[in-house]
């Protein structure tokens, strides 16, 4: 079947048509503002990163169980190309599915979806809830902290860094650059 090329809007009706919740879309609109950061920062085709970075997420919240391998399956009924898909399925490489990223592109979502959360925990965790008032001394002591956020496997980001090639302190000051002009938007 030949595929389209998905346009935004089509790719925010997809994403609000599967989720609802709000915690869902503040992320996947942080997820978006970092794919374009860096789409610009690379010289890349922004509209098809954003588009990427909006609907990662697409099936978490009604198929929490086949997350990554559902949106296939829902992005392949609505003709979207192939490289959009296993884009979409490899940020969850190790965990909910075996599609491994590839390119670039695939490396920084796969990379940036768990960074954008540590970032947004670390800023929901400061006195002022700002993450105006977030830098990366401060998310890199919290990183350097065990005790904080224990239950979030810092390997997956460690494992991105690593295929990309760049220092998590990096990483970190480029996301709180991507996520700083839609921080009221993610409530941050």
């Amino acid at each position: 079947m030949p595929s389209h090329t998905p346009t935004y809007e089509e790719a925010n009706r997809l994403l609000h048509e599967y989720n609802q919740n709000p915690r869902l879309l503040e992320h996947a609109c942080s997820v978006e503002a970092t794919m374009l950061y860096f789409a610009r920062k690379m010289g890349e085709d922004e509209v098809k990163w954003r588009i990427i970075g909006l609907v990662h997420d697409l099936d978490s919240e009604k198929f929490q169980k086949q997350h990554c391998i559902k949106s296939g399956e829902i992005l392949r009924n609505e003709d979207w190309p192939e490289d959009y898909i296993h884009a979409i399925q490899s940020h969850g490489w190790g965990t909910w599915c075996d599609v491994k990223p590839e390119s670039t592109m695939e490396k920084i979502l796969y990379t940036i979806d768990k960074v954008t959360w540590f970032v947004s925990y670390v800023t929901v965790k400061q006195p002022s809830k700002k993450l105006a008032d977030v830098d990366t001394i401060i998310v890199m002591a919290k990183w350097n902290d065990p005790s904080f956020a224990p239950g979030r496997n810092r390997e997956f980001m460690k494992r991105g860094v690593v295929m990309l090639g760049v220092s998590i302190e990096e990483m970190f000051t480029d996301v709180i650059a991507a996520m700083r002009p839609v921080a009221d938007k993610v409530g941050l």
